[in-house]
This record gives structure tokens, sequence and C-alpha cells, in this order.
């Protein structure tokens, strides 16, 4: 089977799209705002990517042990598996186990996004005394939802501060008063402390309590459900590709990293746009190919290639109605680059706007960084629209404030304070590219100096060696 890829057509393909891997799931139902473009033959579908790409942009839903820590573990994974770096979705206390997504390489990046989203934990509470009636606990757990105070517990890697967690929703699963055992499950906010939780329970029932066990059912966007493996089965896997040189198991503990981007909306930038948004370029309307409904403004959502690859998380700076209509614009700002740069061959610059903007600055009518001086002519002035500072027009309109008589006094000191903030761009550039410029000499100084330094290291070891030898003779 050929890999899947969006085929360059204004018509709705005739193909079900539903069954398609990952972020191209249902493309089809995208709303189509070019069919147009080239596609290059580069990059690949990530469920196809050659197994040293595939590991380095992979992320493993493992089900963490008892006893050893979340730290721990996470470097147990990065030795078997011999990669650079590894991260994880949010700390487990050393006796807690469950999901704990491992990301691993060029994945590290999004470990910031699962570690601020939300959990869900499945918890046995031991109550110190028998409680006069067994539906008590249900509703306690109830009056427990919603945003809380909680202080971390005495034992923890954190600063006791009093906080606010939310606790989303919460459901008891079964209870055992003789034994004063209860089981319940919890949807909750990242860095809520279940151990307080636990304990806020019993002092609400006025007979005491405490965390007996806990385990992780869902981190972020993996749940115990989406492929959960143990060490033991990362272990087998590199130890058979070692031996058999057979990757299939290797491919079955790993997921790509696009497993973790499921949740946001999707929008398809054309092959040629791909390299500069990984150079941190802003995605602009004619780059855009598809787009998912329903999205708004300053919505993250997520880049993707016509082949289903994550290029980016990025802000959007449109909503729908505005992706639809507008002939020009800013569609989505970088938030958090995923894709490497390079991996698709560079397609900026070539267009005529473009080469009559390098044909000006190499003519000294414009600066080195493509703004206007004085030898710019008037029409390039007129006709010409950057987007450097662009900003999306806000969702409510700005309320003017009645205008006051103000003394004269405060009016002089009002118009002192706003000239100088409104301070020209020219000089805070100015002063920027002159800290830039000391900031190269001072390293340039230094590296010349520890050059010199070994220079002389290395000259007073020869001389010592040709005395050692002269004194053998």
């Amino acid at each position: 089977m050929s890999e899947p890829f969006i085929k360059p057509e204004n018509v709705a393909p005739s193909s079900d799209a539903s069954d398609w891997p990952l972020l191209l799931k249902n493309f089809d139902k995208l709303l189509v705002r070019s069919g147009h473009y080239t596609p290059i033959p580069t990059g690949s579908s990530p469920l196809k990517r050659d197994l040293k790409s595939y590991i380095s942009s992979g992320v493993i839903n493992l089900d963490k042990p008892s006893n050893p820590s979340s730290h721990e573990v996470v470097a147990w994974i990065k030795r078997i598996l011999r990669c650079e770096k590894t991260g994880h979705s949010g700390t487990l206390d050393p006796k807690v186990t469950g999901c704990l997504i491992v990301c691993i390489d060029r994945a590290t990046r999004l470990v910031k996004s699962q570690q601020g989203a939300g959990k869900e934990y499945v918890c046995i509470v031991r109550l110190h005394e028998e409680l006069k009636d067994e539906k008590e606990l249900g509703r306690a757990l109830e009056n427990l939802t919603g945003a809380l105070f909680q202080r971390p517990p005495l034992i923890s890697a954190v600063k006791r501060q009093l906080r606010v967690r939310t606790i989303y929703d919460s459901k008891l699963i079964e209870f055992d008063n003789k034994r004063g055992l209860g089981v319940f499950w919890a949807s909750c906010e990242a860095g809520t402390y279940m151990r307080t939780l636990c304990v806020h329970l019993g002092m609400l029932l006025g007979a005491g309590g405490h965390m007996q066990e806990l385990r992780r059912v869902r981190s972020g966007a993996l749940s115990e459900g989406d492929n959960l493996v143990s060490l033991h089965d990362v272990l087998d896997a590199q130890w058979t590709y070692d031996n058999t040189r057979d990757e299939s198991y290797l491919r079955r503990i790993i997921q790509p990293l696009e497993t973790l981007l499921l949740g946001y909306k999707r929008i398809v930038v054309k092959d040629s746009a791909v390299n500069a948004v990984c150079y941190g370029a802003k995605l602009m309307i004619p780059g855009l190919l598809r787009y998912e409904e329903g999205i708004e403004l300053y919505d993250e959502v997520v880049l993707i290639t016509t082949k289903g690859e994550a290029i980016a998380i990025a802000i959007a700076q449109m909503s729908n109605v505005d992706l639809a209509t507008c002939d020009h614009g800013v569609v989505a700002k970088v938030k958090r680059c995923i894709m490497e740069r390079d991996l698709y061959p560079r397609r900026w610059g070539l267009g005529p706007v473009a080469q009559k903007k390098k044909q000006l600055k190499s003519d000294g009518k414009l600066d080195k960084f493509g703004r206007t001086n004085e030898n710019t002519p008037e029409d390039w002035k007129k006709n010409y629209i950057s987007h450097e500072n662009d900003e999306p027009k806000p969702l409510i309109k700005e309320v003017k404030p009645e205008t006051t008589d103000v003394p004269a006094a405060d009016v002089s000191v009002a118009d002192v304070s706003v000239a100088d903030v409104d301070t020209p761009k020219k000089e805070k550039k100015d002063k920027k590219d002159k800290k830039d410029k000391k900031e190269k000499k001072d390293k340039k100084e230094k590296k010349e100096k520890k050059e010199k330094k070994r220079k002389a290291d290395d000259e007073e070891e020869e001389a010592e060696s040709e005395k050692k030898k002269k004194a053998k003779k």
C-alpha cells in the first residue's frame, strides 16, 4: 500500500478517509481553501518513517512500575534505546503506578503541553473510622469537586504553598465500610495532589483518612487503553532488534508524536511553505490548503503537511470566516516548532515581490532587515504590505473612557510619560544591534584567549617532555 497523502485537487476526494492514520483521519471533512499545490517528494507518513527517525520522533505510553521514581524510569529508557534525550508527561510518586508518557528526542518538544494537560486517577482511600451511612463517602466526593484549596503533603518535591486545583469529576466505584476502604475515580487538573484530597475526604467525613494506593489511568492525550507497555516490553523490543534486526516489536511499543496532537484542530500547509514555518515564519494565506471547522481566534492549532506530519503547534490569527474570505494576511503564528529544519526544501524568496526586495537590498534602497530608508522608492512604500507586527483585531471593541478635565500639572506629566513610552523603533533596534555586536566581540575575545592559553599549555608540555628525554639520555 502506498503512503497516504492529500492529493492536489479541488473536488471532494472519492476515497473514504475515516481509516487514514493519525492526523489525516477524516481529512475529507476538512474545509478546502485551495486544492492546487505542487507535491514535493520529501518527508513521509509518520508510520512509514525509517526506524531511526521513527524512534527519535516517538512517544511511549509506559505503565510505570511501583517503587522507582519517574526520573529513574525515564533514564532507564534513555539507556535502553540509546537515544540522546527523554522527557515525561508529569511526575508520578515512587509508589504510584500507571500512565507515564515518555517522549524521545524530538518529541520532547511536546512535553510541556502534556504536563499541563488533565489527568485521571483511580485511588484507594482508607478511612480511620466506620461510617454510620455508607452513602456519606459518595456525597463527600461530590462536594469535593470544582476549584479546591490544596497544600502539598509534608513529603513532596515542591514548595508547600497554598494553591488552587480543580477536580473536574469524581465517581465512587466501591466502598467496604467494615474495612474502611473505598475505591474512587477522579478527573483533575495537572498538579492536583490525590493524597491531600484523601486527607480532605477524611476531614469532611469526620473520620480521618489517608491514601492507600494510587494509579494514573489517563495522562493528557493517552489513557490505559492506548497501547500501554511495560519496561520489560521496551527492553525486549530493543534486544529483539539488536539480535534479529526485526523492528516490528519496536514499532509496536513506540508511537509517533502525532498521537499526542489528535485533540487539536488541524490546518494543512502546502509543501512549499513547510520549511519556512520550521524557520519560525508565520503561516500566510497563500500557504494554506485545508483547515478544520470551528477554529476561533487565538485557538491552539496543529499545522500539518499533506502527508500527515506535524510541523508545529500554532496560535490561530484568523477564525473560520476570515480563513474562507480573506485574500491575504496571517493565518497562524508558531508557538512550538516540532519538525526539524530543512527536512523539506527551501521555497521562500522565489516570488516576484521577494526578488524585487532582494534587488532593493543589494542596491542599498532597503536596509539589511528589509526596512525602508531615505533611498527607498515611493512606489515601494505605498504598495508593499509588511506583516511583521500584524496583530488580529480584538474580539471585543475597546470602550473609550469618558473625557474629564485634568489639572495642567497632571497633563504635563502624562505627556512626558507618553513621550517616554513612544520611543522610535529605530533607536531600540540600533541599541539591540550594538548589544549583539558587543556580545559577539566578547565571545570572540574569550575564544582567542582560550586558544592562546591552550597553545601555551601545549608548548609547556612539549618543553617538559623534551627535558625528560634529555635527562634520560
